[in-house]
């Protein structure tokens, strides 16, 4: 498999390249941030592309979307150290294939672009919680750091019921207090 790697870290670039070597892929280009990876990708068309998240010029989401917007047609993974289900789901919606743990050898590197290419696996998002349209209202006005009654006033209900909706927040983000349920819908993208 041809494959061109896009990451702004030197040494894990160079890792990266003799470990897919050594599991006997040919690694058709390096670049070391989007702008180049974009362009590379274009001229060469190598069968995957494995994308940092975060990298300069242009992160690896944009380049992502950008290169499906141009035609590209091999597979895109992201090879990352952010595991959070947000980001996830924005690779997903950007046109990835893939997105692997920066944690994970050459060979299961190697075994993942095989199966995407065999279409044996593919992106799986995660399983977000589901809040009412009335509980993200809340959830938004909870992030904002008013009280109970203040959100009760702005949503025209009764303390008590925004009460109940916080608990019902608090139970599907699985959170104990205000604060950890704005942190959890931060990270999974709720906010």
């Amino acid at each position: 498999m041809r494959v061109l790697i896009a990451d702004d870290h030197p040494l894990f670039l160079l890792g990266l390249k003799a470990g897919l070597e050594a599991e006997g892929m040919e690694v058709v280009a390096m670049a070391k941030d989007g702008e180049e990876a974009l362009a590379m990708a274009l001229k060469l068309n190598p069968e995957a592309v494995l994308l940092d998240l975060k990298m300069p010029h242009l992160d690896g989401l944009a380049c992502c979307r950008r290169l499906r917007e141009e035609g590209y047609t091999g597979l895109i993974a992201f090879l990352t150290t952010y595991l959070e289900p947000a980001l996830l789901l924005e690779a997903h919606l950007a046109g990835a294939d893939g997105y692997f743990s920066k944690e994970l050898s050459a060979p299961e590197i190697r075994e993942k672009l095989r199966r995407l290419q065999l279409k044996e696996e593919r992106l799986t998002l995660p399983e977000l919680p589901r809040l009412t349209p009335r509980e993200q209202e809340v959830l938004r006005l909870l992030a904002q750091g008013l009280a109970a009654k203040e959100m009760a006033k702005a949503l025209r209900v009764s303390p008590e019921t925004v009460k109940d909706h916080l608990e019902n927040i608090y139970a599907k983000l699985e959170a104990k207090n205000r604060v950890e349920a704005v942190a959890k819908a931060r990270r999974l993208g709720l906010l």
